[in-house]
């Protein structure tokens, strides 16, 4: 049944976007400028992933398979398979409707009314899915069925559903978060790109943690963390608050003091460096709590996250950053300090990368963001784990987490009580009851 995981997934992405539109929607019935760049990115989304993909794998695959399986299905499929074939007109008329209120023609009021019929539309079809449809396929199908539709979805070699495409997907919604307005999104005047690069290398155990022990006073955190990471490797580490999820990201950065065990990293054996060394051996970091310097410019917190690198690579690892975020550019002599929550995570993020990492630590990135930032935060790790960064990623946004990881570790009161692929943390009933809310 991975074609339903595929499905929820982009449900999810869907209804974030529609959650976007209708606050966007309010702000121009208050008076905001309407901006073509934003609708036409979300239109483009749309248009090219949802109905020209998402549908059209429902209609080919998943529900052809359920009308050979229900005849009862019927009524709930045409009405979904209807609203699919509407959905590109529908969409040509609000871009016609958009080019009429940016030229003046039509009112703010009467594109926003325009814009919230179809948001409530797009959710009321995403919830006759979720809620009728899907239980009906998880059901009825056989699972000769499920390996059909499941072959389909996954296909890495698909026009539609490929590797490719995906990562075409990824600059849309690239695109979206970086043109909606500060409220909700970054707010940038141009779009930037996601960075391309090779296919991961996996292999070699970049990261070997053994017996970590920290404390706080006699407050034992960290009670025996056995753990590794393999070079270009996505490792999410998922738990409740005060499990000691940022603890172990302290003691691996050399920040917090480790009591017990050793730390190896590429081939050396760090337990012992001080954290300004081991950020030379290329561990980098983006803190909890964003923690950029809010008097200096954005310009100068990325200089000191490049402080251990050749002064030959900063200009050009720095246009990397702002290609990447344009928002960052455009106020690059700013104070960081008068940034959005967004804006300061994409600094965050820039000022590790600017280190060069051969290990990337995240810290609770998605934490206090609006839902489109949460999504675009993900797709960012996405596009850096394309290029083989080694990835080890500290979420309490536990599904997102596992959902891009290849592996996860499950903590609980400073103990790893789980491991496993990011699916397989998934789909285990402990982990879904316990931080999936399933």
């Amino acid at each position: 049944m991975e074609a339903l995981r595929v499905i929820s997934e982009d449900h999810r992405n869907l209804w974030r976007i529609a959650a976007t539109i209708d606050l966007v929607a309010d702000e121009m019935e208050a008076g905001a400028k309407v901006d073509p760049a934003f609708f036409n990115s979300v239109f483009d989304y749309i248009e090219q992933f949802m109905d020209g993909c998402h549908h059209a794998k429902e209609d080919d695959y998943l529900f052809p398979a359920l009308r050979a399986r229900s005849p009862e299905a019927a009524a709930v499929l045409d009405r979904l398979q209807a609203e699919h074939r509407n959905g590109p007109e529908i969409l040509k008329s609000l871009r016609v409707k958009l080019a009429a209120t940016a030229g003046g023609t039509l009112g703010n009021a009467e594109f926003a009314a325009a814009l919230r019929i179809y948001t409530q539309s797009l959710k009321s079809h995403i919830g006759t899915e979720e809620k009728d449809a899907m239980p009906l396929a998880r059901e009825l199908l056989s699972a000769d069925d499920w390996a059909n539709i499941d072959r389909a979805f996954l296909d890495s070699e698909d026009p539609l559903f490929g590797e490719k495409a995906k990562a075409e997907f990824r600059e849309l919604y690239h695109r979206i978060a970086s043109l909606a307005p500060e409220s909700v999104g970054l707010g940038a005047q141009s779009a930037g790109e996601l960075q391309r690069g090779a296919a991961p290398v996996g292999g070699d155990v970049l990261l070997s943690v053994s017996g970590m022990e920290s404390c706080y006073g006699r407050i034992k955190a960290l009670k025996g963390i056995d753990l590794e990471v393999r070079r270009g490797e996505t490792v999410a580490l998922v738990g409740a608050n005060g499990a000691g999820k940022t603890t172990f990201l302290r003691t691996l950065s050399g920040v917090q003091p480790m009591s017990a065990g050793y730390i190896r990293f590429d081939g050396e054996d760090i337990s012992k460096l001080r954290s300004d060394m081991r950020v030379r051996r290329g561990i980098c970091q983006s803190p909890e709590g964003r923690q950029v310097f809010g008097p200096l410019s954005i310009e100068d917190n990325l200089r000191l996250g490049a402080y251990t690198q050749p002064r030959a690579n900063v200009e050009e690892d720095m246009e990397k950053v702002f290609s990447m975020f344009p928002i960052l550019k455009e106020k690059r002599r700013l104070p960081a300090g008068t940034l959005s929550g967004g804006q300061q995570q994409m600094l965050a993020i820039g000022r590790a990368l600017m280190g060069r990492p051969k290990m990337l630590l995240l810290d609770e990135p998605s934490m206090g963001l609006a839902p489109l930032l949460v999504e675009e935060v993900f797709n960012v790790v996405k596009s850096l784990k394309a290029q083989g960064m080694t990835i080890f990623l500290v979420e309490q946004n536990a599904f997102a987490a596992l959902a891009i990881a290849d592996r996860g570790y499950v903590l609980e009161t400073g103990h790893i009580t789980l491991t496993g692929t990011g699916q397989e943390l998934i789909s285990n009933e402990q982990v879904r009851a316990a931080y999936l809310g399933m």
